[in-house]
């Protein structure tokens, strides 16, 4: 009886301890990693206790809200450049690093058919076709680079509509307020999303690869230091890699 009293006591004990030293991480997550982060979050929780909440947006504005005083503890960039910025500022606490590679598609619930991307963007129904903003989204910057490489960037300018990130595009395309879009591959392999409308994946060769950096800043650094690095860690572990291959990202070399 001593002994079961005694294994309760310390099962209770351990399990105060660790909500004792549970956390909140605050990260700001580019806007093509929405769903992903949903996984992401469960997984860490699982792991090692702490919670992550989640404030998302276009790359460029998460950065600027970052320089701004948002007290955000990891950032999850959808490039490098932003996170590099974020350095030379003096707003980061480490080296930001590559954790995965994105990759673009056209996606539609209107149109029956999209696997000639190409014709599909010149139909004539085609009025609408959303991009997320070149300037603050990187997919949107890697969107015109690919309508560039086409040779459509002149011939559909009239026709792009332009949505402050990849989450507001997603809208867009969704609600069928655009008639195709340009999006995160992550997105239509989401399971919100998966089996809704048409989807094709843009050949790589047409835009820069998507190098997606992370990066612990100044704010978490401060804050929540050992909480901070755990998830950052656990970006790189093979349990992070898993759920970000099965939204279908690239994976960097985890050296």
């Amino acid at each position: 009886m001593i002994k079961k009293t005694y294994l309760l006591l310390s099962a209770l004990l351990s399990l105060f301890c660790l909500h004792a030293q549970a956390a909140t991480v605050s990260v700001a997550v580019a806007a093509n990693v929405q769903f992903v982060f949903d996984d992401l979050k469960a997984a860490f929780k699982q792991e090692s206790g702490h919670d992550l909440q989640a404030s998302v947006n276009s790359s460029g504005k998460l950065t600027t809200q970052i320089m701004n005083g948002a007290p955000f503890h990891v950032f999850l960039s959808a490039d490098t450049e932003f996170p590099d910025k974020l350095v030379k500022e003096g707003f980061a606490a480490n080296t930001p690093r590559v954790y995965v590679y994105g990759a673009l598609v056209l996606w539609s619930t209107k149109l029956n058919k999209v696997s000639d991307w190409q014709a599909a963007l010149q139909q004539a129904s085609v009025s609408k076709i959303a991009v997320a903003n070149p300037k603050t989204a990187p997919y949107g910057r890697e969107t015109m680079r690919v309508l560039a490489a086409a040779g459509l960037d002149k011939k559909l300018e009239n026709r792009l509509v332009f949505a402050e990130s990849i989450a507001q595009t997603n809208q867009y395309i969704h609600s069928g307020v655009a008639d195709v879009g340009f999006t995160a591959k992550s997105v239509v392999l989401a399971p919100e999303m998966k089996g809704q409308g048409k989807w094709v994946e843009i050949p790589h060769h047409l835009y820069q690869p998507i190098a997606q950096s992370a990066v612990i800043l100044k704010a978490g650094k401060e804050q929540q230091a050992q909480a901070a690095q755990q998830f950052f860690d656990f970006l790189y572990s093979a349990k992070g890699r898993a759920i970000f291959e099965k939204y279908g990202y690239l994976l960097p070399d985890n050296k």
